[in-house]
């Protein structure tokens, strides 16, 4: 287990330092794609960023750290792309769509090497696992993006669902994303309807969240999701 400040010493780096460090972090995003988790390792990374394998530990202790590297260029890319289409609508199910959409988007070029991130990533325990403490920082961007899909709707909904929601809408990205990686349907066409399902029901709910008895099962319903995490 590390902490995720493990892999970045607090002094600052030289401009050598960080071009270094970018070069392994870059030929380790490119190996993941080509090739996958497992077959992705230290010494083959130190070669295609051409540093020593003892330069590369240095900045980068372990491959989960990589991985986790990964998952932030992942939720940038995600909020790249989502961003110029929410301001684009106010409609609360509409701007779920586009989290959702573009989500998927930007994993899209994982697609035929997630399996084996998802056998390193299922235990509990493993550091590289996105409900996990070292996933944190990557985990915080998505949940802050679902924060301003919610924040910027015109759907005022009560502030302790408002509040619950983005948390709790997290899992639920994950479930997506799980199914999506194992979809063998042309175009992932099931995926899609799953998604066109949840948010219709998600719609045909949000007329009763205010409604006292909906809105308390509701809350502890959230708070229930949103407990999977550490």
């Amino acid at each position: 287990m590390f902490s995720s400040a493990d892999a970045k010493d607090p002094t600052p780096l030289t401009s050598k330092a960080e071009k270094t460090r970018a070069r392994i972090r870059d030929a380790a995003l490119a190996s993941f794609v080509e090739r996958g988790y497992p077959d992705t390792t230290i010494r083959l990374i130190a070669k295609e960023a051409g540093v020593s394998v003892g330069n590369a530990y240095y900045y980068f202790p372990s491959k989960e750290h990589l991985v986790q590297e990964l998952y932030e260029q992942v939720q940038i890319d995600h909020a790249h792309r989502a961003r110029p289409r929410l301001q684009q609508t106010t409609g609360l199910v509409e701007r779920l769509r586009v989290f959702f959409d573009t989500g998927l988007e930007a994993v899209g070029e994982y697609r035929r090497v997630a399996p084996g991130f998802l056998s390193a990533m299922v235990s509990p325990d493993s550091p590289i696992n996105p409900l996990s403490a070292e996933s944190s920082p990557a985990r915080e961007m998505t949940v802050g993006l679902l924060r301003d899909v919610v924040e910027g709707s015109g759907h005022r909904l009560p502030e302790d669902i408002a509040e619950r929601l983005p948390d709790a809408l997290f899992p639920a990205y994950l479930a997506l994303v799980l199914r999506w990686t194992y979809d063998e349907s042309p175009g992932q066409a099931k995926t899609a309807r799953l998604l066109d399902t949840g948010l219709r029901l998600f719609a045909v709910a949000l007329p009763f969240l205010r409604v006292p008895g909906v809105r308390g099962v509701t809350r502890d319903l959230l708070d229930q999701i949103a407990d999977v995490r550490p």
